[in-house]
């Protein structure tokens, strides 16, 4: 991990605050399609800024990471899973993160 372990945390909660952003647009809207687009969107930039800010490992493990298959039917709850999908590794990855913060934000 970066010795900037605070740059890093800042980088990954506006993250997560993007991808929350992003949801509530896309239910408001209810265009899953288009929201599925601006997620993948936000993945590639994410990944981009988690290898710049907390390091390249993290980033590639943060590009691995892929949505399982749903069976739902339902194009709502497969949004949201897709947006859990993402949102729970950031939120893994912030508080190690946090953790690791010499003043523990």
């Amino acid at each position: 991990m970066s010795p900037d372990v605070s740059k890093g945390l800042i980088i990954i909660r506006q993250q997560i605050e993007e991808l929350d952003a992003l949801a509530k647009q896309t239910l408001q809207d209810l265009n899953t399609i288009a929201g599925t687009e601006r997620v993948a969107q936000w993945k590639v930039l994410t990944v981009e800024r988690i290898t710049n800010a907390v390091g390249p490992l993290e980033g590639q493990a943060f590009a691995r990471i892929q949505p399982g298959p749903s069976f739902t039917n339902d194009l709502v709850e497969e949004f949201t899973d897709l947006v859990e999908c993402y949102r729970s590794p950031l939120m893994i990855l912030a508080k190690r993160l946090s953790q690791a913060s010499p003043t523990g934000s």
